[in-house]
């Protein structure tokens, strides 16, 4: 039954908090309050099951806050009144289910109020090198870049057809190996690369992306084509509508080839298919969770690939599978018709085999979509052909002398000074950054809370602890205030950020030190992974936490293996940010060289 407020707060002794918060709340009986009386809180039908102080005792483990007995006493006795009433959206009897396409009301946008819009112009320039005449054999060809593939076939030396029956070759024959693609499309391949060669002879050429087949992580949906996440679950799910970035994609003439692997619901680089495997060592995970892109890419097995990033997994597979992975700014991307793991993280993005090549994708694949409330317009400004004396390029000292920085990230540092830019040392304060997942956790098991209720989980392949079946069950105990306060402390890290950028134009830093890493992606920061050369590893890497009943392969004689660096650029500045890429790449000249045995 009801209580009346005077009763209610009589014995809540909490007069003034209940007087503060009485006004415009949801009433839930009318009961026996008089005329006038306004609703109030803990006047709900108890629901849910019993509690008592013990259970707050435990309780109070999971959230590292502490009550006194009297509190705990109090808390139990108004819990299946306060509190429980608050879980019928999930609970019932009035439940409401939330469909995948719904985002949540509050909407990340990484530009602090008073920052200046950048680029100020919109502006795409490429680069006007020949591409040299085309190689006898088509492993050559397999390797060579967008940007010489699309010089080839606007110059009509080279069919989009035979160039798609190569890669359609090349994903069957060694997909064993590498256990990359969950899905070939032959059928669409072809018709799309007839229907390009079609066009380009009849002088309707789309763009440099025209007739290149491509492949796609396999979190977009591609319209009656199985779009599986990865994920037992989902492994029969066909949508009935492409991904407004593979719609882009067709629209510039691009060729899909295959949907590729990725970690099950975007993590690490296992899926129901078995793991993904580095095409460089071969005795290793390829990382993830853009796994198929990232090994794809690197063994020649598609022109381009679109991964996806949410804290890690565009860098990570591009660093150790050696390939150019380009992470753009939150928002510069729409991800309408992708898996969303957690709205205000995940980005999309091209993983290629040269820094000119992400351009030319990312151009094709910018700007808003209705479908996406965190898209918005920009601008793209990138010129192949501009110098970068003078760009300022901001490094941590610190971290270049410890792990995971090696020696070819600081041989990095002094390409930089080689090129005319200038080094400045800069320093962030010593925030527990980690703390941030917090939200990645609970958005990521608020996308899932269907898979979770209904024991779906339990069918993913991997259920160790750090796997997300677990994180998901564990994210139901998160503190809601925890999670207000960690979104709190994003909005200060990302002004932090803006005075860093303030000094600087763009950031060098070990590809995957963790505080970066976890940094950027919460403050939305667009980054540029390249191979910038090679190192020396005596033991296989992996995602996973380490397991003493599985170890991993150790190597009497260590195997070489490449290694990349990345570059952190302003929000929505990817034009300066490639620019610097270029530059490097040229002076690092490793770029060219291929995994052994996929000739």
């Amino acid at each position: 039954m009801s209580k009346s407020r005077r009763e209610f707060l009589a014995l809540s002794s909490m007069t003034a908090i209940g007087a503060a918060a009485a006004v415009h709340r949801k009433p839930q009986t009318a009961g026996n309050l008089p005329p006038g009386a306004p609703p109030t809180y803990g006047t709900a039908q108890s629901v849910g099951p019993e509690v008592s102080p013990n259970t707050f005792v435990e309780a109070e483990k999971l959230v590292q806050f502490q009550m006194t007995a009297s509190q705990r006493e109090m808390a139990a006795n108004s819990w299946r009144k306060m509190m429980a009433p608050l879980y019928e959206r999930r609970t019932g009897p009035r439940k409401l289910a939330l469909e995948s396409s719904l985002a949540p009301a509050t909407v990340w946008d990484p530009m602090l109020p008073g920052l200046p819009a950048l680029p100020a112009r919109d502006e795409f320039i490429r680069s006007q090198s020949n591409p040299g005449p085309l190689p006898a054999d088509d492993a050559s060809i397999a390797f060579a870049t967008v940007t010489q593939l699309s010089r080839w076939i606007q110059q009509r030396t080279l069919t989009s057809e035979r160039l798609t029956r190569i890669y359609l070759s090349r994903l069957q024959k060694f997909d064993p190996e590498l256990r990359c693609v969950i899905t070939l499309t032959t059928d669409l391949a072809l018709q799309q690369a007839r229907k390009a060669d079609q066009e380009i002879a009849a002088g309707k050429y789309r763009g440099p992306l025209h007739g290149i087949p491509w492949g796609a992580k396999d979190l977009l949906d591609t319209a009656g084509i199985p779009t599986t996440y990865g994920a037992e679950p989902f492994r029969n799910r066909i949508p009935s509508a492409n991904a407004v970035v593979v719609k882009r994609l067709h629209d510039a003439g691009a060729v899909l080839v295959a949907k590729l692997s990725l970690g099950a619901l975007a993590l690490n680089d296992i899926w129901f298919g078995g793991q993904t495997m580095n095409p460089w060592l071969l005795q290793e995970g390829a990382s993830g969770s853009s796994a198929g892109p990232g090994a794809s890419t690197a063994a020649g097995l598609v022109g381009f690939a679109i991964g996806s990033e949410t804290g890690g997994s565009i860098v990570s597979p591009s660093m150790r599978c050696g390939v150019t992975g380009l992470r753009p700014t939150y928002g510069r991307v729409p991800r309408t018709g992708a898996m969303t793991l957690c709205w205000s993280l995940d980005k999309l993005g091209p993983m290629t085999r040269s820094v000119e090549d992400a351009m030319l994708v990312l151009h094709a694949i910018s700007g808003p979509d209705p479908g996406d409330v965190a898209s918005i317009p920009s601008r793209l400004d990138f010129n192949a052909n501009a110098g970068v004396q003078g760009l300022r390029v901001g490094y941590f000292p610190g971290w270049m002398n410890e792990r995971p920085a090696t020696e070819v990230d600081r041989a990095a540092l002094d390409a930089v000074r080689k090129v005319g830019m200038i080094p400045v040392e800069v320093e962030i304060p010593n925030w527990p950054y980690d703390s941030l997942n917090l939200i990645l956790f609970a958005e990521g098991a608020a996308a899932f809370e269907e898979l979770t209720l209904s024991g779906g989980l339990d069918e993913l392949k991997a259920q160790v602890p750090d796997a997300w079946p677990n994180i998901f069950r564990e994210a139901r105990f998160l503190s809601a205030v925890d999670f207000v306060q960690a979104d709190r402390m994003r909005r200060k890290i990302a002004q932090e950020m803006s005075r860093v950028f303030s000094q600087v134009d763009l950031l060098l830093v070990p590809s995957l030190r963790d505080e970066m890493l976890t940094i950027t992606n919460f403050t939305g920061h667009p980054s540029l992974t390249m191979r910038a050369g090679f190192v020396e590893v005596s033991k296989a890497r992996s995602d996973w936490a380490p397991d003493p009943n599985h170890p991993l392969p150790v190597f009497s004689t260590p195997r070489r293996v490449p290694h990349g660096i990345t570059l952190i650029g302003r929000l929505f500045d990817e034009g300066t940010l490639a620019r610097a890429g270029l530059a490097l790449e040229s002076t690092f000249n490793v770029v060219g060289e291929r995994p052994p045995g996929f000739n």
